[in-house]
Parts: structure tokens; sequence; C-alpha cells
């Protein structure tokens, strides 16, 4: 199917900016590791019969060794350190400032494949980037009614290191999951990944301690409630459409488009949460679809 690859990471970052508004809510009622570990549970909770009923087998047992390795490589990278790092940065330099630094994850995304896969990109599909890229910068520094430019320290140097390990970690991520998806169908690719990242959080609920909090959070309802919305949505469907997206088309590309999440949570919020966004956010939003457009053309 022409434009596979594309119209997945256009569907990932619409499945991402509605868990956005989910997951914005379960972390302010159950906090942040437990979310994440939630989150993922819930995924796998979901992509295990998913798995059996279209492949007739709960587990990928034909993936080989070395996929496996990358494939969970992947999962650590991405789905545990380069989240762990992200919801870090929206603690301590807030969602909008965090945003503007995620937005290098497809440039490093693109400079890894360069490196790692070979992959080179035609003048018109780095001029793409470019421009959405350029949007998502200028729609993401849009100052929103109840997110003031001075209600969080811009000065945090470890947010600023959070913001750019999430970065690094979802473009490392993309990377390896490409590198072990060879032989590996998206379904498998998904449920290799977040085993992997549900193990990481495991260890480290365990080191921290905080099984009291996760027993807890199985008590609130509207915590877990919204914690399940957000993970159809996220490491479910989301997940499992990025790995189409990076099997079908190049990484960089795939993640370029996957960026515009910011982008189409503008409206979202609008709706759902009464936020006032000015005409910075609508022209970023407008260019960085564009760039969007380019890249499919």
């Amino acid at each position: 199917m022409p434009l596979l690859g594309e119209i997945a990471a256009v569907a990932t970052a619409t499945m991402w900016a509605g868990s956005s508004l989910a997951f914005a809510r379960a972390t302010e009622r159950l906090g942040t590791l437990v979310v994440n570990l939630v989150r993922l549970v819930l995924a796998l909770g979901m992509l295990v019969p998913t798995a059996f009923v279209l492949r007739g087998e709960p587990w990928p047992s034909a993936v080989d060794g070395r996929a496996w390795a990358l494939l969970s490589l992947s999962g650590i990278v991405g789905l545990f350190a380069g989240d762990l790092c992200l919801f870090r940065a929206f603690v301590l330099l807030g969602p909008r400032l965090a945003q503007l630094v995620m937005a290098l994850a497809p440039a490093l995304t693109a400079l890894m494949g360069w490196v790692f896969l070979d992959e080179s990109l035609s003048g018109r599909q780095v001029f793409g980037i470019a421009v959405t890229l350029a949007g998502i910068l200028w729609a993401a520094s849009e100052r929103t009614a109840t997110q003031p430019l001075g209600s969080v320290a811009p000065r945090s140097s470890a947010g600023w290191l959070f913001a750019l390990g999430g970065a690094l970690g979802q473009a490392g991520g993309l990377v390896l999951s490409k590198m072990g998806m060879r032989t590996v169908d998206p379904l498998a690719a998904t449920e290799i990944r977040t085993w992997a990242a549900v193990v990481g959080f495991i260890g480290l609920v365990s080191v921290r301690l905080a099984w009291p909090a996760v027993r807890a959070a199985m008590r609130d309802r509207q915590g877990l409630s919204a914690t399940a919305v957000g993970a159809v949505f996220g490491p479910y469907l989301g997940v499992f459409l990025s790995m189409v997206a990076v099997q079908h088309t190049k990484a960089g590309i795939a993640a370029s488009l996957m960026a515009l999440a910011p982008v189409l949570v503008i409206p979202l919020v609008v709706w759902r949460r009464r936020e006032r966004v000015g005409p910075r956010g609508w022209v970023g939003a407008a260019v960085a679809v564009c760039g969007a457009a380019i890249l499919m053309a």
C-alpha cells in the first residue's frame, strides 16, 4: 500500500495526542511511576489476546535471538528510559518546554538512521522535516492561559537533560526497532518492546519500594479509568502503529510525522480543557501540517 508508513505515522501522532490528555489526568491522581507501569501492563493485557486472535499464539515464538535482543533493547531505551525521562521533564520544565526539546527527536532519528541504517534522505524530505519541525516548535512555544510562561523554572538544568534524554530515547528506540524488525511483524515487535519496558518498570518500582503506591492506585477508579483510556490510544494502538510506520518508511520521516502529536493535541485541549490558543499555536499547526504534506507527497 503506497504511503502506508507515512499514514501509520500520522495515525500514531493522532493516537498519542489523545492519550496525552488521559495520561495527564491519570498522572495527577496516581503519579508518574505508577502510571508508566500500569499503562504498559494494561497494554500487554490487550496485545496478548490480539496476538492470539490474529496469529494463533499469544507470544511471538518464531522470532530469532537477534531480533529479540534488538527489540527488547528498543523497549528499554524508548518505552522505559525515554518515557521515564520525558515524564520527569514534564514535571521539571512543564509540557511546553519539554515538547520544544522533544522536537529534536526526528532530527536525532534521521541522524541515527543515516549512521546505523544507511538511510539517506532526499532534498525534498529534508525540507519537509525542517518545515514540520519549524511548525511544531512555533506551535509548542505558544503561551496558553493554563500554562503561563513563568509557571515552572525554565533554567532547571536537570529538566533540560531529562527532556534531551526523552528525545534520545525516542530516537534510539525507533532506530533499534527498525533494526530488529527486518523479519518481525509490527504486532510481535510491539509485544516484545512492551514486555521489556514492563520488566524495567517492575525493577524500578521494586528498587524505589513503590509497590504500596501501586496497590493504592488499584483503588482509584478515576485514575485507573484515565490510565486505561491512555493505554488503548498510547502503548496499544499508538506503539503498534509506530512499528508499522518505521517498518514501511524511513525512520527520520516516521519520527517527523509522529512528532505532530503536540500540534494535533491543540484542538483537543481547546475542546476538552477549554484552553485558549493564540495565533502562534494555530499558525504553527498549519505550518507543521504543510511539512507533513511535503513528506507524504
